[in-house]
């Protein structure tokens, strides 16, 4: 009998491995976890710098996503760049449809590491959908702050934690940096500070964080435990080595 623990990462190419489907796995494998992927995006990249982006139909996401349905029972679900926040739609609708009870967690990409920029524009009325049919964002300050450009931080927080819940990195903030933030239930907050007094930058590290949040989703811990977990987890990753490109841990506790 197949006792692997199946997860699935629905994000882009990164040449370099240190963002998108590649790291997602690794992450994934770290917490003892199978990941399956699903390709949104072939980028021309490496740690540095950022060239271009070709985006893969519509049509070849959704193809994808059957076939690993009707092989493998699939209940969570990490999503990182698609070319707009109406094929992001359809995608989590062909979740829900395939899994009603799917865990999704998605990282709302909108620039990389390197400066480009992915899709920002949006129609509201599709952006809120997209947030009712999520369990999770995981914004970092600068993705938060451009998904409602017009409101201040703590009117966007309270706009989506109508919708979903929010894990808030918290790498991008100006004050009380490495503090992260868990929105939940509408009006939990809680505070995950920083373990480490320093750590190392790495590429992808948006991408790490989301994932091994995701990956938490397998055990039955409250979520504030979740989140101190994935601070552990990040932390280690970020403090691996110095460079950009970080190794992960593959020794936890599976």
């Amino acid at each position: 009998m197949d006792k692997k623990k199946y997860i699935l990462t629905i994000a882009g190419f990164d040449p370099s491995s240190g963002a998108g489907i590649t790291s997602d796995i690794k992450t994934f494998e770290s917490f003892g976890l199978y990941g399956l992927s699903v390709c949104t995006a072939v980028t021309v990249q490496n740690d540095l710098d950022f060239k271009s982006c070709t985006w893969i139909e519509e049509t070849t996401i959704l193809e994808q996503i059957e076939i690993l349905f009707e092989r493998f029972e699939i209940p969570i679900v990490k999503i990182g760049i698609i070319e707009s926040w109406e094929v992001l739609l359809k995608v989590l609708q062909k979740l829900k449809k395939l899994n009603s009870e799917i865990i999704i967690i998605l990282d709302p990409v909108l620039k990389a590491s390197a400066g480009y920029d992915f899709h920002s524009q949006k129609n509201y009325e599709t952006f809120n959908e997209v947030l009712r049919l999520c369990d999770f964002i995981t914004p970092n300050y600068d993705e938060i702050k451009a998904l409602f450009p017009e409101k201040d931080i703590e009117e966007t927080i309270e706009s989506i934690a109508e919708k979903t819940n929010i894990y808030l990195k918290g790498g991008h903030r100006n004050d009380k940096k490495g503090w992260d933030e868990l929105y939940h239930s509408k009006i939990v907050k809680v505070n995950i500070p920083p373990i480490s007094k320093n750590v190392f930058d790495k590429h992808g590290s948006g991408c790490v964080l989301s994932a091994a949040f995701a990956a938490n989703f397998y055990n039955d811990l409250p979520l504030e435990d979740k989140g101190k977990n994935v601070k552990k987890y990040i932390e280690e990753y970020l403090n691996s080595d110095n460079s950009l490109l970080g190794r992960h841990n593959y020794s936890r506790d599976k």
